[in-house]
């Protein structure tokens, strides 16, 4: 009764549970020292490396292909990886203000299609013609912009029964 275990017994324990013999005989120190990474493998088997990955934050958010989807919760869900190279060719080498969201609605219908998932990147400006998701009031909205001159961008819808409508970009705004 009471006194120090056997070796074999501290043996068996750190085998069974994985705990350092000297924080079981004396209490300091880690119970589990760290263990090695377990290495990770792409789908073709090939090792690959946390640090060539962008991780970017997965929203519950909607950008509403059709009259626009009120934000109501900016928290994110959880996160999905891109590989950095993707990232840099297809997106920037910008990497922050990446997000992940969801398309609802039947607006962008062929192009876009509700349920679809998004990866967008945050902006105030527009850099070119293409698909953007645009906050107006609260609300996001995924459409074609075309730029025009004069300062005015041309929202365009994929689907007909929804009409264009313009922006002026000299206009005030809240958003």
């Amino acid at each position: 009764e009471g006194g120090l275990p056997k070796a074999e017994t501290l043996k068996r324990i750190k085998e069974l549970k994985g705990c350092s013999i000297d924080w079981l005989l004396t209490g300091e120190g880690e119970p589990f020292p760290e263990q090695p990474a377990q290495a990770a493998h792409d789908t073709l088997g090939n090792p690959v490396n946390a640090d060539d990955f962008v991780y970017v934050p997965r929203y519950a958010i909607e950008a509403a292909a059709g009259h626009g989807s009120l934000v109501t919760n900016e928290t994110p869900m959880f996160t999905m990886a891109f590989r950095k190279d993707w990232i840099n060719s297809m997106i920037s080498p910008e990497v922050s203000g990446l997000s992940v969201i969801s398309v609802k609605g039947d607006s962008m219908e062929g192009v876009l299609n509700d349920g679809d998932t998004i990866l967008v990147q945050q902006m105030n400006y527009i850099r070119r013609d293409g698909l953007y998701v645009l906050r107006i009031n609260d609300n996001l909205l995924v459409k074609r912009l075309q730029l025009m001159p004069g300062n005015v961008v041309n929202v365009i819808s994929a689907n007909d029964a929804y009409p264009s409508f313009e922006i002026r970009l000299d206009s005030e705004s809240d958003d």
